[in-house]
C-alpha cells in the first residue's frame, strides 16, 4: 500500500468522525492537522489532546482545523470528547485504513511484551491538500506548539 509523502497531495480521505463524516476534499483551501495517538483515556493521549484543546482557539485563528485520530470507536471518541472538552473531532479508524496509509502502526514495547500499535504521529497539510510536515514518534510535551508553529508559518 502507497503511504503519503511530504510534498505531495493526500490522496482523498474519507472517514468518520465525532462531528460528521470527514472528507479531505471538503477542506480544500483550509490547511488542517491530523495528529495520531494511540488510545482514548491514556496518560501520554490525554495530555495530548488538552495540548492541542488549549490552543484550538489559535489553530482556528489561523484557519487550520485539527483532528484526532485511533483506532477506537465513535463511542470511546465521544466520551473522550466530553470527559476531556475537546473542541474539535475525533477520526475513528478501527480497521486501520488511515493508519496503513500514514505508515503509524508500529511494534512496539509495552510492559516487556511486543505489541502492535499506532506511534503518536503527527501531519500538517496545506490549503491545496499537499502534506507539508511530519512528526513521527512524537513525544507530547511542547508538541502541540510546535505543531503551531509550523501552522503559523505555513499561514504567514
Amino acid at each position: 500500500m502507497t503511504t503519503v509523502a511530504i510534498g505531495r497531495p493526500l490522496p482523498p480521505l474519507t472517514a468518520e468522525t465525532t462531528h460528521g463524516p470527514f472528507d479531505s476534499a471538503a477542506l480544500r483551501g483550509k490547511p488542517f492537522v491530523l495528529y495520531f495517538y494511540p488510545k482514548d483515556n491514556t496518560p501520554g493521549c490525554t495530555v495530548e489532546a488538552q495540548d492541542f484543546r488549549d490552543r484550538h482557539d489559535r489553530f482556528e485563528a489561523l484557519g487550520c482545523a485539527i483532528y484526532g485520530i485511533s483506532r477506537d470507536s465513535l463511542k470511546s471518541h465521544q466520551g473522550f470528547i466530553d470527559k476531556q472538552s475537546l473542541s474539535f473531532p475525533l477520526i475513528a479508524d478501527p480497521d486501520e485504513a488511515l493508519c496503513a496509509l500514514f505508515g503509524v502502526m508500529k511494534q512496539k514495547n509495552m510492559y516487556g511484551k511486543q505489541v502492535r500499535g499506532i506511534e503518536r504521529s503527527t501531519f500538517l497539510i496545506d490549503r491545496q491538500g499537499i502534506l507539508v510536515q511530519e512528526w513521527r514518534g512524537v513525544r507530547v510535551p511542547g508538541h502541540a506548539d510546535e505543531v503551531l508553529q509550523a501552522a503559523q508559518n505555513l499561514a504567514a
